[in-house]
């Protein structure tokens, strides 16, 4: 029997959307606190009626702190979710992900894992899609800790390039991984032998080298090149043995079982890893960098369709390279596709929107849970109002904010990915680089008369010594010629601007003030979009993830009919 909550998620008798006083309920008051921030009233007392400048800005805060997500009264707590979500989740050991992630990523990964697995065994399905996988930390997670078919589907040609380094970085931990298996293993050996007598030491001395020798035999017959892998992942250390006298076909019995053991650390390990992060050799095979690159391309998709064809059954985690779109067809990437419950972890962009899109048009698709991130980069209907029908939209989604012609604009958006709960905390915003950019802006349009690119800074204000460095590193990188631009004027400018760098931090703390409200914006259109799809069982907001840790934290949740049957 699944376990529903009475009060957040409806009962499967009020499943139906928009049905039961619950349901009812919750969609009314995602509308009303959509239509509550597309009006002016709160916020516009704070401002100055003919010129439009900010003369309260206490009220300013106390506005925007109202109009916070956490305080709209919106969100369905996460374990409430876990609660009702819970029947047949059995729970997971064995992995702790900050052994090969970081503290952010691998909050992030384990926490939306185990809601992902519970949603799954709720559903009652097996596959999984993570949207926008990047470097596969939650694909590989999902795959290994919860037994879960996934398909990280990813368009980056970058983030391809970093899932091979990652994976490099991965096979240099792999010596220390088996050092300390060796260490462990020395160290149990003498601990448990310093009570014996001296002959009996000897013996185990020699059982335990002979065990080595052959755990490394059994290395080479299986001839896999895993040097460097990957850390401990929380599995149990490779060469633990219990040192006894015995007699030799004990210690045969004994050796073979530790191949056994030894094998199937060997293929746990492996199936943690995206699909090209071993090398199989045979040696009667050449040297993979003497092989032609058709060759190469035709052993990688052997290679996929071999793991895959073993692994129908088991976990499994397969990388993909595709772009996603609205209209995008999955059984055209995904050839064995089945009911699957999509997921998205800072899913960037319009991504998010078009993860919700698919999820709703998809009938194989029961379930999702997107996080999304890179509010700048959303596509926005009305920003520019340019006609263009066939379009689809990152902004906005539901019908309510189409009929008004809602528009936030880049500005805004981008105020929507500062970080208010870091802020709280001490961890302030980067004055002196955003104060650099915003002259390096003067400069570029007085000198250039450049008001407009496509080129980007990027991070070159960690690489630069100076301001006169960061301006010619930024020159050189919009392809503007720096030789016309002496060292003196570079410092007047900056000369001129750097008594107002006290105004442009306060500006910047108003801004990191308003964002959570913009944020709210665009997560309720969303969960407002779902709210108006027919066949969608029940759909919500979710704080996962810890602000200061993670700020875009808000996970957009939601399960069709037939999934909640």
């Amino acid at each position: 029997m699944k376990k529903t909550l009475d009060y957040k998620l409806p009962s499967r008798a009020r499943w139906k959307q928009g049905s039961g006083p619950v349901s009812k309920q919750y969609w009314e008051a995602a509308r009303t606190n959509l239509m509550f921030l597309t009006d002016d009233d709160m916020f516009s007392s704070a401002f100055c009626e003919n010129s439009e400048k900010l003369i309260d800005v206490h009220l300013f805060a106390l506005a925007a702190k109202y109009y916070s997500l956490s305080n709209l009264g919106v969100c369905t707590p996460l374990e409430d979710v876990l609660e009702a979500l819970k029947g047949k989740s059995q729970g997971a050991t064995g992995i702790k992900a900050d052994e090969f992630m970081n503290n952010k990523k691998s909050h992030e990964v384990q926490v939306m894992s185990e809601l992902v697995d519970n949603i799954v065994n709720y559903c009652g399905i097996k596959q999984v899609i993570d949207i926008g996988s990047g470097k596969g930390y939650l694909s590989s997670f999902l795959s290994m800790q919860y037994n879960l078919k996934v398909y990280g589907i990813d368009s980056s040609n970058s983030n391809t390039d970093g899932a091979h380094e990652r994976n490099r970085k991965l096979k240099k931990h792999w010596r220390a991984y088996q050092s300390r298996g060796r260490t462990n293993l020395k160290t149990q050996s003498l601990e448990k032998t310093n009570d014996r007598p001296v002959e009996s030491e000897m013996k185990s001395k020699m059982i335990n080298e002979e065990l080595l020798n052959n755990a490394k035999s059994l290395q080479s017959r299986d001839q896999v090149i895993m040097q460097d892998l990957v850390p401990s992942c929380g599995f149990t250390e490779m060469g633990t043995f219990e040192t006894r006298t015995e007699t030799e076909a004990d210690l045969m019995r004994q050796t073979k079982s530790h191949e056994g053991k030894l094998s199937e650390e060997v293929l746990a390990i492996l199936n943690v890893l995206p699909a090209d992060a071993v090398e199989v050799f045979s040696s009667s095979h050449r040297n993979w960098g003497e092989l032609c690159e058709e060759e190469k391309v035709q052993r990688k998709k052997t290679s996929l369709k071999t793991k895959a064809t073993k692994s129908s059954e088991s976990n499994l985690y397969l990388p993909l390279t595709s772009c996603i779109t609205a209209e995008t067809e999955l059984s055209d990437i995904i050839t064995d596709l089945e009911d699957c419950v999509m997921v998205g972890l800072h899913t960037c962009g319009d991504l998010a929107a078009n993860t919700l899109r698919i999820f709703a048009a998809k009938p194989e698709v029961k379930a999702v849970c997107s996080v999304g991130c890179c509010y700048h980069l959303l596509s926005e209907q009305f920003e520019n109002q340019e006609e263009c029908c066939d379009k689809v939209w990152g902004f906005p989604m539901c019908q309510y904010l189409k009929d008004k012609g809602w528009c936030c604009g880049r500005n805004a958006r981008m105020s929507a990915c500062l970080a208010l709960e870091r802020v709280a905390v001490g961890q302030m915003l980067p004055t002196e680089s955003l104060f650099y950019r915003a002259v390096l802006q003067v400069i570029i349009e007085e000198m250039y008369g450049v008001t407009k690119s496509d080129r980007h800074v990027g991070k070159t204000f960690s690489k630069s010594s100076s301001f006169i460095d960061y301006v010619r590193r930024s020159l050189k990188k919009l392809e503007l010629d720096d030789s016309k631009l002496p060292d003196s004027c570079i410092m007047d400018y900056y000369e001129k601007y750097k008594h107002r760098m006290n105004e442009l931090e306060a500006f910047n703390m108003l801004k990191v003030v308003l964002a959570p409200c913009i944020e709210v914006l665009i997560l309720l259109d969303r969960l407002c979009y779902l709210k108006e799809q027919e066949n969608i069982a029940w759909s919500g907001l979710v704080k996962l993830f810890d602000p200061v840790k993670s700020p875009r934290c808000y996970a957009v949740i939601a399960l069709k009919e037939e999934s909640c049957s």
